[in-house]
């Protein structure tokens, strides 16, 4: 008699198993008249809410309305999107599908997001108190060293700065991995970063190469900034009314001993990417977001999370729950730098970025935020700008900017960049927090129903 193999069934029984941990997606552009529903449904694991958040953020797809439910050992999201401009997506959905699986199965494939630090560059990670002219002064050391700058982010918020700068050499355009030179260029931003640090504690300057391959840039943001304590003295300082009408509202509750969950909501003025820093900073906290809500009426976004830390608690201390309302403001926040937007775009030269800075420091403006590329051999660059006291700049001294560099090459942007994030709108939106419990109530009702 002949002998059959059991190995088609194992094979079978693999990839019933395969299919169960894929996750799944689903775009439905039919159900809304205004908005694509976007819906994904994976094996729950820590930090895939945050990868389904990143793969739609790294799209360029704002979310508008969202609802999260885990089951169990199953995840659900089911988010309503458009594009930057409003509009349902009309991109091929097959191709959309494709590119979200591939992220949310950590697809070394899945290229698409222009955050992701380079593996052919060396990656320099910056903490320190923030003045007038740092960023200036920063990008002249590397000028002086050799090193081209190729992509870079800077944030500042609380008088602290972050910064990730991708460089290479100058002459060779390959890393720089000799250890003799990275220690100078590390000895160098040290001096540079250190100032008047008072009480904070020494700057931080690290040299990384390999880059980070594979951290998101923004999310490596987060992490450096909120490991700088950036969110040390918010607490004082938003609680004081003539200044908390810049303030999230962020609050934090537990929700009956029974469920055992804490409630975190989050109501501010709507700006792309606040979901990505909302969930980015609850993730690297070690919360786990089990269900939840977002909601953007207007420009008004109202978000509800039902959360409990790694080990299945909620939170269980009035320090810890400080702690995260501080930490989820400051995250809300770096982003949301005040001043008016500048967009460079130019060809890139060696010293390129030491001359513009170096204007901006000789006019008195002070850089806020930054975002640096370079594509070809373009250098295209965004700078958000206020003056020394962190007001808006006054408009000789910007034409006098745009002169100095080239009208060509730098463009003031119409509109100036207010904080995204204004709690007099949210008060003016007349609902607190009540109005996002009512909603996150009638979803939990369903979910328990």
């Amino acid at each position: 008699m002949a002998c059959h193999s059991p190995t088609p069934l194992l094979d079978e029984y693999e990839l019933f198993v395969n299919r169960m941990n894929t996750p799944r997606v689903v775009i439905d552009n039919a159900s809304s008249s205004s908005t694509t529903l976007i819906k994904v449904d994976s094996a729950r694991k820590h930090g895939i809410l945050l990868e389904a958040v990143q793969a739609l953020t790294d799209l360029d797809l704002s979310i508008k309305k969202g609802y999260i439910s885990s089951d169990g050992r199953w995840f659900m999201d089911v988010f309503h999107c458009t594009d930057q401009q409003g509009r349902k997506i009309t991109a091929d959905t097959s191709y959309l599908i494709s590119r979200i699986e591939r992220c949310l199965t950590m697809d070394p494939l899945c290229d698409f997001s222009h955050n992701r630090v380079l593996d052919h560059l060396t990656s320099l990670e910056l903490t320190g108190s923030d003045r007038v002219g740092l960023l200036s002064e920063v990008f002249a050391v590397l000028a002086d060293l050799n090193c081209s700058v190729v992509e870079a982010k800077v944030w500042t918020h609380n008088k602290r700065i972050g910064a990730i700068i991708s460089v290479k050499d100058e002459k060779s355009g390959s890393p720089i991995e000799d250890k003799q030179t990275a220690n100078r260029i590390q000895a160098r931003l040290k001096h540079v970063l250190k100032g008047d640090n008072g009480l904070r504690g020494a700057p931080l300057t690290e040299v990384l190469y390999p880059a980070r391959v594979g951290m998101d840039a923004d999310r490596r943001m987060h992490q450096i900034m909120f490991a700088d304590r950036d969110y040390e003295g918010m607490d004082d300082r938003w609680r004081k009314e003539e200044v908390s009408t810049s303030s999230p509202l962020v609050s934090v509750q537990n929700w009956g001993e029974r469920r055992g969950y804490s409630v975190v909501t989050v109501q501010c003025r709507d700006r792309p990417k606040l979901l990505f820093d909302v969930v980015c900073t609850l993730t690297d906290m070690e919360y786990v977001v089990f269900h939840g809500t977002v909601d953007t009426t207007g420009d008004l976004a109202h978000q509800e999370f039902y959360i409990r830390h790694l080990d299945g608690n909620p939170i269980s201390s009035e320090a810890e729950r400080e702690r995260v309302i501080q930490c989820l403001q400051a995250a809300i926040l770096r982003r949301s730098s005040e001043g008016v937007r500048l967009e460079l775009c130019t060809k890139d030269r060696p010293g390129l970025l030491a001359f513009v800075t170096r204007t901006f420091r000789e006019n008195g403006l002070s850089v806020t935020r930054a975002d640096i590329s370079t594509k070809g051999p373009k250098a295209v660059n965004v700078f958000y700008v206020t003056d020394a006291w962190g007001h808006m700049p006054d408009q000789k001294i910007l034409d006098a900017v745009v002169q100095r560099i080239g009208e060509e090459d730098l463009k003031v942007k119409e509109e100036p960049w207010h904080r995204y994030c204004s709690g007099s709108a949210a008060r003016e939106g007349g609902t607190g927090g009540t109005g996002l419990l009512s909603i996150g109530s009638i979803v939990w009702k369903k979910i328990w129903a």
